[in-house]
């Protein structure tokens, strides 16, 4: 059954588009805010911001280059201060001086205790870390605390909409790179619906034969996990390609231990063989046919 759409509105609560967002879904209490660090003292009189919530600080490792995150959880306070007091305090430390914005999610209805934040928190932090598009910063796993089975199911339908919400305001945070859904209008039917794509070849330099497979996405190439590729660099591969697979997880059989991105499927060929390549002919169907084949026919 296909997916119902989506009635999301989105609020430029500056007018405009790199100023704060506010975020709503139809039929959704939750509510979320979009909120650039250096906003953060405009929103002082926004009562829905001293309520109990969960954020998220992004922003980008100046060690390394990686996305990097800290999510985290609020309660009101009796003071009458709850998530933007919290931001304020991650503002002035100097441990968390890397992030550029902050996500909050808060309820339209102040219905969040410390159970709800805690569980969200929790589930929010391993599904980041499982996913694995940035790093997660927190030092220890949260709580998840104990919940009835009925408050469970309704948590994770907020999480289900919050998720959705977060693809919407440019974070990709929740979605995995490989989807398990079909890529193109057909079916590869010995691998159960998906449109794979294989290389195989013997490198002269090590003499190793590597085999990887690839996988296309509405991002990109996705070089899949558990593709063996060649360990060594050769001259000719391209300085993204390189800094790429200085970076992936690989060990020491040149077994890829995690799924990597590229935005086409030469830079992909590139990772696989450490050269440079031409993916349109390097990556073949199951049947044989080359990638240029397949889309020319």
């Amino acid at each position: 059954m296909a997916k119902r759409g989506k009635n999301i509105n989105l609020f430029l609560m500056d007018g405009i588009v790199n100023g704060r967002v506010k975020c709503t879904l139809a039929n959704w209490t939750g509510v979320a805010y979009k909120i650039p660090h250096t906003e953060l003292d405009k929103c002082k009189e926004r009562a829905d911001l001293k309520q109990s919530g969960v954020y998220f600080l992004f922003g980008i490792s100046d060690e390394t280059g990686e996305n990097v995150i800290y999510i985290g959880q609020a309660g009101a306070r009796k003071n009458g201060e709850g998530i933007l007091n919290r931001l304020l305090e991650h503002k002035r430390n100097q441990d968390k001086d890397y992030w550029t914005e902050a996500i909050v999610f808060t309820t339209s209805n102040n219905s969040f205790g410390p159970t709800e934040i805690s569980y969200l928190e929790s589930r929010f932090c391993d599904l980041a870390k499982k996913i694995n598009r940035y790093i997660v910063k927190n030092g220890n796993n949260p709580t998840m605390g104990n919940v009835t089975e009925e408050k469970e199911s309704e948590l994770e339908e907020f999480l289900d909409h919050s998720k959705v919400i977060m693809g919407t305001l440019g974070h990709k945070i929740f979605i995995p790179l490989n989807e398990p859904k079909p890529i193109f209008s057909w079916a590869d039917s010995n691998n159960e619906g998906e449109f794979l794509l294989y290389l195989k070849r013997k490198i002269r330099k090590s003499g190793q034969t590597i085999e990887a497979s690839c996988k296309q996405t509405n991002e990109g190439f996705v070089v899949l996990k558990d593709s063996k590729i060649e360990v060594e660099d050769s001259d000719s591969i391209p300085s993204g390609v390189k800094k790429a697979r200085n970076k992936a997880k690989i060990d020491s059989q040149g077994i890829l231990q995690e799924d990597v991105l590229f935005n086409s499927p030469s830079y992909a060929a590139a990772f696989v063989i450490g050269g440079h390549a031409n993916g349109l002919t390097e990556w073949k169907t199951r049947d044989g046919k080359t990638l240029k084949e397949y889309l020319d026919k």
